[in-house]
């Protein structure tokens, strides 16, 4: 009887190669997943965040977390902007940090030791020269923060890509940067090496920092170190979908007699530690919620992600749309808005595909300057590299095809090196 009923609610029937014991357990996931599909889906993840921890290990052990590589003594130079042979040099006399030894005299560095470099080259000029800055990008009075929302809220725009590249490559260039993961599938979180089920605990979000009880802790509680010399995180996780919950229910119970209304209370904690930080980075949920809100009233400028496909191009344009109509809202309830730069980045980009080139050259024709001139190329490198939850600068040339590599590692940089242009521009630097 229970197989005849299983049969008649659409449920297929052992077929003649099934054994009873297949057939019985095909039947009972069947009847599992159909009665306690909360159950099943349970299972799954546990399978699963059980698989990537295993993966993990793997691939970063002996501590299963990820380390960042050394770089050859021609990388270091160039990231420090002096000479190799001038490094060289430096390291023959013994002056400043040295480098690891390896077989043959092979000089390597570490980021923290090209950093420390850094640091040492800028303090044999006077604070604040031209000569120093060039050494020590970081902020001087009177320059402000430059909070960057990265955002789209169409899934497979590149955003989270975009944001980890350009975080990590200000870092590597020298700046105190702070990455804030927004999107409560943590991708981001990922890619900066925290898987979160595993690495996470509750109130260890940005949610933590500006949600409406009690429970609510200073921001410097949830930043976390990266293996990153001079990039930090906020990680991100399921709860910040919480304050997509408690935001409505806070604004019907309270109205505007709360300390900080919705929109301010990201802008409020990252100024709690503005200070330390030279850019910040925040990876937006692909969504227009009150996270986006809040992250694009906290930012100096924004990034909008886009591919070149006119169902994506549509897309942003009700994007755009909405974003105009909350934006108004917000600005006539009392929230400052204004941006150093608002950029919209073509990623994904395949030149050499005739409707996609047609798309770019459509979107510079009608926002001109605001499409940055340079796009992120689509490159099996880049896709190689997050099979291992990596971005292309912590990996090295030797693992590519060198073509291919030096084509990626083209565009990122370009891609990059047009918004850290613009970050200066805003500071008043040439």
């Amino acid at each position: 009887m229970a197989e005849d009923a299983t049969q008649r609610a659409g449920a297929p029937g052992p077929t003649r190669n099934e054994t009873g014991a297949v057939a019985e357990a095909r039947n009972t996931e069947v009847r599992t997943v159909r009665g306690h599909a909360d159950e099943a889906i349970a299972r799954d993840a546990e399978l699963l965040s059980a698989q990537l921890s295993q993966m993990r290990e793997r691939l970063f052990p002996p501590s299963a977390k990820k380390a960042l590589r050394s770089f050859t003594s021609g990388e270091a130079a160039k990231l420090i902007g002096v000479s190799d042979g001038y490094l060289r040099q430096l390291s023959i006399s013994g002056e400043g940090p040295q480098p690891e030894t390896g077989p043959g005299g092979r000089r390597s560095y570490t980021l923290e030791t090209i950093n420390a470099l850094r640091r040492h080259l800028a303090g044999q000029h006077e604070k604040g020269s031209p000569k120093a800055r060039q050494y020590l990008k970081w902020r001087e009075p009177g320059e402000h923060l430059q909070v960057i929302a990265v955002t789209n809220f169409k899934g497979g725009s590149g955003k989270t890509t975009t944001s980890a590249h350009l975080a990590q490559y200000l870092a590597l260039e020298g700046y105190r940067t702070l990455a804030i993961d927004l999107d409560p599938q943590a991708s981001f979180s990922a890619l900066l090496g925290y898987q979160p089920e595993l690495d996470l605990s509750g109130n260890d979000t940005l949610y933590g920092a500006i949600r409406y009880d009690e429970l609510r802790r200073p921001l410097r509680e949830v930043v976390r170190p990266t293996y990153f010399d001079g990039l930090s995180l906020v990680p991100g996780n399921l709860e910040l979908q919480e304050f997509e919950h408690t935001t409505p229910r806070q604004l019907a119970e309270r109205g505007a007699t709360d300390d900080l209304p919705f929109f301010a209370r990201i802008g409020a904690v990252i100024e709690e530690m503005e200070a330390e930080f030279d850019v910040v980075v925040i990876d937006c949920p692909p969504q227009l919620g009150f996270l986006t809100l809040g992250a694009l009233c906290a930012a100096t400028s924004v990034v909008v992600t886009v591919h070149p496909q006119m169902l994506d191009v549509a897309s942003m344009s009700q994007f755009l749309f909405m974003t105009a109509d909350l934006l108004s809202v917000v600005r006539e309830a009392g929230g400052t808005l204004g941006f150093d730069f608002l950029r919209y980045l073509v990623t994904r980009y395949e030149p050499h595909d005739g409707p996609q080139a047609q798309i770019a050259g459509f979107l510079r024709a009608q926002f001109g300057e605001r499409v940055l001139t340079n796009a992120m190329l689509k490159s099996t490198a880049i896709s190689d590299a997050g099979l291992t939850k990596q971005t292309l600068y912590e990996v090295g040339r030797e693992n590519f095809t060198r073509g291919t590599y030096d084509r990626a590692m083209e565009s990122l940089s370009a891609v990059n090196g047009e918004v850290e242009a613009l970050i200066r521009a805003a500071w008043g630097r040439p």
